[in-house]
């Protein structure tokens, strides 16, 4: 069946002259049914499991309400002690063929996915979330979402280069699957996990967001997980309250993300078997539910009764600090599981809390709290993810206003600009890898050949005398020595070759000097030279160093670089890209 299939491709691929852009667009398409499926089985699989518990409920914090508090202190923790059992599993399976991670498939890996691995740790993250634990579903969804497109592309033996293209594809409709928002999956995968917007790559990404979208609208009972209100027009000077939203949430941001660390350090330090772990993660949000039910689950339906709904400001402070501390203990224990939404949740309510205090001051000049919680939401997430874009384009596509843009993208960008300026922190390591990397390019890229410059010990003026340039070959192990004027200005080079005649007659012309053996068309480096380029002098002069030069227009000797210490910095280079 498969050798029928491929043959089918290969025909069709001849047929209609289809190039190898052309066939990735068909691929695609299929990756999105394929991850639109994956997360329909996943969520399926949370909904029954949650059916298990109370089969009226319409959602977890409803199941929670309805629990004894015994029972909201026992569900968790058994669902922790199992969920860790599942995680076991899957460490048991680990082979290092592949990368558990999606996104380290696709930036690093060939685009293989483990298969065994990924169900077991997407099934710990089922029984961790439908038993009340804080953490969010999408990072299963997108895992299946790319394990399926990975299996699809390895059946029909696509190369490598396409596989993480393909495998890039599966996630953005993962994503695009658990938030409605094919725009904004498609940017989340490019700008998050590829770093770079080329069409080649973004154009299959979008087929795939653009199909899922689809497949999962075409479905009976679809609905989107946030029902957004219609966002009131903001006009005058009430944008500079969004100014203070978006300045609130990067501060905040990257202390949420450190919180979340930190966390994951202290129970860390616990020598314990796994499902010991997640059982006290489960066992600290079960306690929690105890006074505050709502921290159960990824909040969907919380969010929404704030859009929706009237909250004191007490209320929204205590939702969001026992929410925090749920999601530090689940994240914490080790639960797998996504912290995508648990930070919408968290921009929501600093959003909504920053409203309440904005329309207590100004009441006839400030828009309803929930126009702050929507724009609470983008901003929090750009500032968390470093990627702005992504943020504001899912909020807008959640929201589908046009009134939501222009404050959106001023608290967003804000947001994103004072989270990166605070902390070295982003929600994806993958974020933080691809920072280093740019920053060491650039530091290289700015002081690459000052930082390699090192004193040149063996310089002559012109009028040295053979005895002096004996001295300097019989000190120093070198072919050369700089020869420079009385300003210092390099003027060439002496060989050893060219003086070693007169250097074995002892009766040859002793009163020669340096300027009767200079070599002038001798290459000069200058500090601003890419590295690259030096190399390439290294290449044809085949010389273990090389003078550097202020300049060509005023080229004073300031030392030398070795060819060693070029070729490091050229491979820290271009191991950094």
């Amino acid at each position: 069946m498969l050798a029928s299939l491929l043959k089918l491709c290969a025909r069709a691929q001849r047929l209609f002259r289809l190039s190898d852009e052309h066939t990735m667009l068909l691929w695609a398409t299929l990756a999105g049914l394929v991850g639109a499926a994956a997360t329909v089985v996943f969520r399926l699989g949370i909904d029954w499991l949650e059916s298990l518990v109370a089969p009226d409920a319409s959602a977890l914090v409803e199941i929670a309400r309805d629990l004894p508090w015994y029972a909201r202190l026992a569900l968790p923790s058994v669902g922790g002690a199992v969920a860790g059992m599942l995680l076991l599993a899957a460490q048991r399976d680990e082979d290092g063929k592949g990368h558990a991670d999606y996104m380290e498939a696709i930036t690093i890996g060939e685009g293989v996915v483990p298969v065994r691995q990924s169900l077991w740790r997407s099934g710990s993250s089922l029984v961790t979330i439908a038993s009340g634990g804080s953490i969010g579903r999408e990072g299963s969804m997108v895992q299946l979402a790319a394990l399926s497109a990975s299996l699809l592309g390895r059946l029909m033996h696509i190369a490598p280069e396409r596989l993480r293209l393909l495998v890039a594809c599966g996630a953005a409709a993962g994503i695009t699957s658990a938030y409605s928002a094919p725009i904004a999956g498609a940017l989340f995968v490019t700008e998050i996990v590829l770093g770079s917007i080329a069409m080649e790559s973004f154009g299959p990404i979008i087929v795939s967001s653009v199909v899922a979208n689809v497949t999962m609208r075409a479905l009976s009972g679809y609905q989107a997980p946030y029902e957004m209100p219609p966002f009131p027009a903001i006009s005058g000077l009430e944008v500079l309250w969004f100014v203070g939203l978006g300045i609130l949430c990067g501060v905040l941001a990257p202390a949420f993300l450190l919180l979340l660390d930190a966390s994951r350090r202290l129970l860390g330090r616990w020598v314990a078997p796994l499902p010991w772990r997640l059982a006290l993660g489960g066992a600290l949000v079960g306690a929690l539910s105890i006074q505050a039910p709502q921290v159960w689950g990824n909040g969907y339906s919380v969010v929404n009764a704030i859009l929706h709904q009237p909250w004191t400001w007490q209320a929204l402070v205590a939702v969001l600090v026992f929410k925090v501390a749920a999601t530090c203990a689940t994240v914490g224990s080790g639960a797998v599981g996504g912290i995508f939404t648990p930070t919408l949740f968290v921009g929501a309510v600093l959003g909504a809390i920053y409203g309440l205090a904005a329309h207590a001051h100004l009441p006839l000049a400030t828009s309803a709290p929930f126009a702050y919680a929507v724009v609470g939401m983008g901003a929090f997430l750009a500032a968390a993810t470093h990627a702005p874009l992504m943020a504001i384009l899912m909020i807008f596509e959640m929201t589908l206003s046009y009134q939501v843009v222009l404050p959106l993208m001023l608290a967003s960008v804000i947001a994103y600009f004072i989270a990166r300026a605070l902390a070295e922190t982003s929600m994806y390591e993958v974020t933080l890898r691809r920072n280093r990397q740019r920053r060491d390019r650039l530091r290289l890229k700015a002081t690459q050949m000052r930082e390699l410059v090192r004193p040149a010990d063996t310089i002559l003026g012109l009028d040295a005398s053979i005895p002096d340039m004996t001295r300097v070959f019989l000190e120093y192990p070198v072919k050369y020595i700089y020869i420079v004027d009385a300003a210092g200005w390099f003027q060439g080079v002496v060989a050893l070759k060219d003086i070693t005649s007169d250097l074995l007659d002892k009766h040859g012309p002793r009163e020669r000097r340096a300027r009767d053996y200079l070599r002038r068309d001798f290459a000069a480096l200058t500090p601003d030279l890419p590295l690259a380029a030096a190399l390439q002098h290294f290449l044809a002069f085949q010389g273990e160093r090389l003078p550097v030069v202020a300049s060509t227009q005023a080229p004073k000797l300031l030392g030398v670089v070795y060819k060693t210490s070029l070729l490091q910095a050229y491979f820290r280079m271009n191991a950094s890209n």
